[in-house]
């Protein structure tokens, strides 16, 4: 998954550490059903840049569990999974979209 990651414009998110959202803009209820049928269930979180759209370093989050409700909206249990950086930013549908390159840390003796 590194090509047209979908992207969620929201908040900071890191590596293992729970993101639960709330999701009720049409753009995002899209977003996490495609998720959702592709079998990926990941996504990228980058916050906001007023210049770019969103932040060119993010987290991808893994969708642990949805629970939709009759009007639409859903809430989504993620955990942050590996940090990334945005090579190019796109849209897909009305939501932000990314080529990304994953970042590796360096391993502590």
């Amino acid at each position: 998954l590194n090509k047209n990651v979908p992207i969620f414009v929201c908040t900071m998110a890191y590596p293992t550490v729970p993101c639960p959202l709330h999701i009720f803009e049409p753009c995002y209820r899209l977003m996490i059903r495609r998720c959702m049928e592709t079998g990926t269930r990941q996504f990228g979180m980058c916050i906001s840049d007023p210049v770019k759209g969103f932040a060119d370093y993010g987290c991808i989050l893994e969708i642990r569990n949805v629970e939709f409700f009759a009007d639409g909206r859903s809430v989504v249990d993620s955990i942050g999974k590996r940090r990334f950086k945005v090579i190019q930013h796109s849209q897909r549908d009305g939501y932000n979209t990314a080529d990304i390159e994953y970042i590796e840390d360096q391993k502590v003796n």
